[in-house]
């Protein structure tokens, strides 16, 4: 647990701790660190809700969410994908519109 705790986090990403609790208040929890600007997509946005019901707004450590590692995984390649793909094709239109101007 102490090495946990020496690892830096980098600058602009927050760690997020994973998993259900089972009917006794355990559960394994696994962390993960995302980019903070994951917080603000829908998909964060819902799942964060719902922690807020399960757990209420304060907490000591990290911020835990309710759902299963899978379906964590799940939600976060669906959030790397949609921001990879919304910056590959903003920035392959402004080179395409350079190389545009250029020929002209």
């Amino acid at each position: 647990m102490q090495e946990e705790k020496k690892m830096k986090l980098k600058k602009g990403w927050v760690v997020v701790q994973v998993g259900l609790e089972d009917e006794d208040g355990g559960g394994i929890f696994q962390r993960f660190s995302v980019p903070i600007s994951y917080l603000y997509h829908p998909f964060f946005q819902s799942l964060l809700d719902k922690a807020s019901e399960v757990y209420g707004y304060h907490t000591n450590g990290p911020l835990r969410l309710p759902c299963s590692t899978i379906d964590f995984l799940d939600l976060r390649w669906r959030v790397e994908t949609e921001t990879t793909a919304t910056h590959g094709n903003h920035h392959h239109h402004h080179h395409h519109r350079r190389h545009v101007l250029r020929a002209a």
